[in-house]
């Protein structure tokens, strides 16, 4: 699931995020830990001009400081940065910050990257937004070899060039996943060609068939063996009766209703969803976590 609190964005924050605290967010981590929730993700922003304040608010927790924060409160669940604007910066200093959080949290890191989509972001930077595709796709490239188990990482290419650098710590894991997220057919073929796992933002339903078969058929054309792990976000959630209104999109009711409509992602080639639950405090979203883990998610491989 992704977290509230880290980022508020008008789309999607509930009203009693905005004066929440730490300990709530720890609080929601360590519940999704307990439940076994698969992974918590935070989101990455750097700074959002006053003409997008509005829709997109300015509350965005820096990911590697948060997702730290968390390692230390959680156990099990696996920490994403859902997802890291890596393009706005060089890929030693972000390797640095990832094989750091991957090495305390135990090998708890999924590296979830985009392009990005706030052309002030990417000027304030002196990045060039222009060409944050072909940036983003070096820079994939460039944290594979940074984010390996060598300790002097060497990646030439047009941008960057670096070898006989030595970097310690060195990720827990011995491959660190990456996840490209985004649906644009830029961002699926950088997912099918580069990506250990590819997270759509916003398709329907009825769009992820054709978008899972393109993914699958430039993979194999690229001629990656690797399997790829498929997601996909699910809509909001309640699990039972709200009692108010939660939008005309939200899935309600029963758990067996709310399963029996999630398994059709699976039969989508879908391997993993992430879930989104409606609430109007942190104990009625930590309640939802668990009323889903011990109700709804047990039959979602029926």
């Amino acid at each position: 699931m992704q977290l509230p609190i880290q980022s508020q964005s008008s789309l999607y924050a509930e009203e009693w995020e905005a004066t929440a605290t730490p300990e709530d967010l720890a609080e929601i981590a360590r519940t999704a830990d307990r439940e076994g929730f698969a992974y918590i993700a935070s989101c990455d922003h750097v700074a959002i001009p006053r003409r997008l304040a509005d829709a997109m608010s300015t509350v965005w927790y820096d990911p590697v400081a948060t997702l730290s924060f968390l390692a230390g409160v959680t156990e099990n669940v696996r920490l994403m940065s859902h997802v890291a604007i890596v393009g706005l910066r060089h890929p030693l200093l972000s390797a640095k910050q990832y094989a750091t959080l991957d090495r305390l949290s135990g090998g708890r890191l999924i590296l979830g990257v985009g392009a990005g989509h706030v052309p002030e972001e990417f000027e304030v930077l002196g990045v060039d937004f222009e060409r944050r595709g072909p940036l983003l796709d070096e820079t994939v490239d460039a944290l594979k070899a940074a984010l390996g188990p060598d300790e002097y990482p060497e990646h030439h290419g047009e941008r960057y060039d670096f070898s006989g650098l030595g970097q310690q710590p060195r990720p827990a894991q011995n491959r660190v996943p990456i996840w490209v997220g985004g649906s644009s057919p830029a961002a699926v073929r950088r997912a099918a060609t580069r990506a250990d796992g590819w997270l759509p933002q916003g398709d329907p339903r009825d769009k992820l068939p054709a978008q899972i078969a393109r993914l699958r058929r430039l993979r194999e054309e690229a001629g990656v063996d690797e399997p790829i792990t498929v997601g996909a976000i699910t809509e909001a959630l309640y699990v039972g009766a709200p009692g108010r209104p939660v939008g005309r999109r939200t899935l309600t009711g029963k758990p067996d209703a709310i399963a029996e409509s999630l398994r059709e992602y699976a039969a989508m080639g879908v391997d993993q969803i992430q879930v989104r639950f409606r609430s109007r405090s942190r104990t009625e979203l930590t309640d939802q976590i668990a009323a889903f883990a011990a109700n709804v998610a047990p039959h979602l491989n029926e």
